[in-house]
């Protein structure tokens, strides 16, 4: 049976109608409690928690919303058996004017039909083409880094991401194209998180809506030619991909696909790979047992076949994961009305579950503050006391459809940075980092790289 669509003429803001749902108001007038969501978004939510349990209402961001929160809260909006959970609804307001019609921005049916054919493009025979491209340009890239001097690892990678991205998301090598390309896109990157959305010459609201029409601009003028010929970037699969039914993509489909994949893959990783050079920084150990695993492949080339054998940097990758999960929380928007947790909630409340603040309850997680690859070892596979209880790809319908092209990045990076240097921060040394909307370190993440002897 198809949902109905009535529910896209909500409006726009959530309800404010959840009074009788415990919570408070927030810590400012109008603002609430935005300051320390954006600041200290774990503690806030931590604090709540004690205050009023695993259901309560927040003002923050200029929103109402209601948080869920813990495995069970996770399982009934990501799983959403009843479809009454729209995830389109809730990011609408953030990302609809310059990452229209994405993947995460679709829901029930449509969303399901569009996640079918793209499947095609994540598939192992995709996946071996997008390494293959992208081993010698990660090589470079790590190679480029400064030595022995220290450096802020997050513009770095950042850069470094882009120009594969550049590459494997739309097929363009380095050059002015690859760089009219990258700048379009972290200027329309930068204006997902602008305050002032008003269209005004110079502000970083417009430099976006500018930055998506090259990219727009850039897919349009090469559809045709992607749909005639065959390569392994991105943008190309996305043009034949097909679904078991043989349903393919419009050109306006595939055009909103690759740019949106294009934002969704690009900050996730960034933000992983910093958590996971700060962990690795911080417990030197670890990079002593990655690199024995990484001498046992030969040669400079990370092979498909050989992502198994990284099972070590899977364990770390899956940790850092637990402890800064790229995207803290998770919005959605009710559609109907409905009795959650003994509350009757009205339709068009916002809905706020947090993968954060799950990864580190104490009744789910051994010691959850400590960094401990081990725990998700098949030995002792914490993860799996609950299905709902390690959420860093999401869950559900929505899950990351991505999730094993970011593993495989991730990686790609640890082979070549592993095999060949050491990471190390400042004696004391604290990454401060902001959680939300994308956990990103503050303070550029500054490392210094050493030539492994």
């Amino acid at each position: 049976m198809k949902t109905s669509t009535d529910y896209l003429d909500l409006p726009r803001k959530s309800t404010d109608k959840v009074k009788h749902v415990p919570g408070d108001n927030g810590a400012m007038p109008i603002l609430g409690d935005t300051v320390e969501f954006l600041s200290d978004y774990l503690g806030l939510v931590s604090r709540k928690h004690k205050l009023y349990g695993p259901i309560f209402r927040n003002n923050a961001l200029l929103q109402r919303s209601v948080a869920l929160l813990g495995p069970e809260a996770n399982e009934l909006v990501l799983k959403d058996s009843g479809k009454i959970f729209s995830s389109k609804k809730a990011w609408d307001p953030i990302l609809d004017r310059l990452f229209p019609d994405g993947l995460m921005l679709r829901d029930f049916d449509e969303h399901r039909f569009h996640r079918r054919i793209l499947q095609a493009a994540f598939k192992k025979d995709a996946l071996q083409g997008y390494l293959d491209d992208m081993n010698p340009r990660m090589r470079d890239g790590v190679a480029d880094f400064p030595k022995n001097n220290e450096f802020g690892f997050k513009d770095s990678i950042k850069s470094l991401l882009l120009d594969v991205a550049a590459q494997v998301f739309m097929g363009v090598k380095m050059g002015d194209e690859a760089d009219a390309i990258n700048k379009g896109f972290l200027h329309a990157m930068e204006a997902s998180m602008a305050v002032v959305k008003l269209p005004i010459p110079g502000t970083t609201w417009q430099k976006g809506l500018n930055g998506r029409k090259t990219l727009k601009n850039f897919i349009e003028k090469h559809i045709e030619a992607k749909r005639a010929t065959e390569s392994s970037d991105f943008f190309s699969q996305f043009c034949h991909a097909k679904d078991e039914d043989g349903n393919e993509l419009s050109n306006e489909a595939v055009r909103d696909h690759t740019i949106f994949l294009l934002f969704a893959a690009h900050d996730t990783t960034t933000s992983t790979l910093c958590s996971i050079i700060y962990a690795l920084a911080k417990n030197p150990e670890w990079q002593d047992i990655l690199y024995e695993e990484c001498k046992q492949i030969d040669g400079d080339h990370l092979n498909y076949d050989d992502l198994p054998k990284l099972d070590k940097a899977a364990l770390v990758m899956k940790e850092a994961l637990r402890m800064y999960p790229p995207v803290p929380a998770i919005p959605r928007r009710l559609i109907k009305e409905t009795e959650i947790m003994g509350y009757r909630l009205p339709a068009n409340t916002g809905i706020g579950i947090s993968p954060l603040f799950t990864h580190y309850m104490e009744e789910w997680w051994t010691e959850p503050k400590k960094f401990d690859p081990e725990r998700f070892s098949p030995e002792r596979a914490e993860h799996k006391r609950h299905l709902y209880q390690w959420i860093p790809f999401g869950g559900g319908g929505h899950k990351c459809i991505g999730l094993n092209f970011a593993e495989m990045q991730v990686k790609l990076f640890m082979f070549h940075l592993l095999r060949n240097y050491t990471i190390s921060v400042k004696p004391g040394y604290e990454m401060k980092y902001n959680a939300v909307p994308i956990s990103f370190p503050t303070d550029g993440l500054p490392v210094t790289l050493h030539a492994r002897k």
